[in-house]
């Protein structure tokens, strides 16, 4: 190629995309003579002269996710945590009745076991990290509900509280989170004799802060900052979401407003695009969507059909922003931010057996995807960069 004086390519369908990218950088710093040659297509770059594009005019690279390890047990949440300088995962087996805590093999590159819980009918093991001190919330649906500590001289977990089992009957959710620099946490409780509740840390164990609605079956909590203040967002099978917002006042939460239109959401997931606010919003039965905050409410942007789905997680790798749609009766579907369109794409589908929960865990410079799976194994999938003029 170097020895090249005068090039002739006329007569070419030349299709300008990742593909052709190599052909352009060469005629940008060749001192060839190359005669004009033209795109065919595609229908942006049709009838356009190959000379005067730019390598930096190809947009090559893309992302996928792929296989990475496959754990054998069945799961309902996964969680990833930091705890001084390591990342874990830990995973609720509700049929072995067990948190699983794994740890990353930094020699062979693969996520291994580091400790359980041993329980009876797990369906949340929440973690909560407070002044190096781990903690975890382990929500059962028999036997009551506990929080546990990781004793750092015995090395392992013990218990330190049950939970008000009158009040967490049927524990379909756990968040945990910080206002005014005290820590909370809330249990969303799906039975009807039960009462979504929130816990308060008071420096020597979590305690009743506040009961919300009761009687409504609360499949969901989400909690997200709405305009700068601490708000909550209920899903119920009884009714619409529910908005609480915090009064700092009187140090509680008080119902704001429902999101109109939306029955039947099993759960609300939030995440930011630069300023905006979005919240993707899970249907078992209908169509799940994407909302995004215009000031007031939650305004609808994009629709997606999803018969049989039971989470809908958004989650962000550097500057790429995706939302998983697992779904118990097809292939999970994994969409793709487009800033340009102001919606999700398509991108890519994931071979997940009854799909609940998602999370992404960075180590080691890597991005690793873990799926829980609630009739087949639990998976990992390592999120991969792709240069398509390759």
């Amino acid at each position: 190629m170097e020895a090249l004086t005068k090039v002739d390519l006329r007569g070419n369908s030349f299709n300008c995309d990742c593909k052709l990218k190599w052909l352009v950088e060469w005629i940008y710093h060749t001192n060839a003579t190359v005669d004009q040659i033209y795109c065919a297509s595609p229908p942006l770059y049709q009838g356009r002269k190959i000379n005067d594009l730019a390598p930096q005019s190809f947009d090559c690279i893309t992302a996928e996710f792929a296989a990475y390890q496959s754990l054998k047990f069945e799961s309902i949440s996964v969680e990833s945590f930091s705890l001084g300088n390591d990342q874990y995962v830990v995973f609720a087996q509700p049929f072995t009745g067990k948190c699983s805590f794994l740890e990353w093999d930094h020699v062979e590159m693969v996520f291994r076991n580091y400790d359980n819980i041993e329980s009876t009918s797990t369906v949340v093991c929440k973690p909560l990290v407070m002044n190096n001190q781990l903690f975890i919330i382990v929500a059962q649906l028999f036997g009551g509900s506990h929080i546990y500590k990781r004793d750092t001289s015995a090395n392992k977990f013990i218990k330190i509280q049950d939970i008000d089992i009158l009040k967490i009957r049927k524990p379909n959710d756990v968040e945990t989170f910080r206002i005014d620099g005290e820590s909370f946490f809330v249990i969303a409780d799906s039975s009807k004799a039960g009462t979504t509740t929130v816990y308060k840390w008071n420096g020597n164990g979590f305690y009743s802060h506040q009961s919300l609605h009761p009687w409504y079956r609360d499949t969901d909590v989400e909690y997200l900052e709405i305009a700068g203040k601490p708000h909550l967002i209920l899903s119920s099978s009884s009714q619409r979401p529910v908005i609480y917002q915090w009064s700092k006042s009187q140090k509680l939460f008080d119902r704001r407003t429902d999101i109109p239109e939306m029955e039947d959401v099993y759960a609300v997931k939030h995440f930011k695009v630069k300023t905006e606010l979005y919240i993707c919003l899970t249907r078992f039965i209908g169509d799940s969507k994407v909302m995004r905050w215009d000031g007031a409410m939650f305004t609808e942007i994009q629709t997606m059909p999803s018969r049989g789905s039971m989470v809908f997680q958004p989650f962000s790798v550097d500057s790429w922003h995706y939302a998983i749609l697992g779904s118990d009766y097809s292939l999970t579907q994994v969409y793709r931010y487009d800033l340009k369109k102001g919606q999700f794409v398509h991108v890519q589908e994931l071979n997940i057996q009854a799909p609940r929960a998602f999370s992404l865990v960075s180590i080691d410079n890597r991005e690793f995807l873990l799926a829980s799976s609630f009739k087949g194994k639990t998976q990992i999938y390592e999120h991969l960069m792709i240069d398509l003029s390759n």
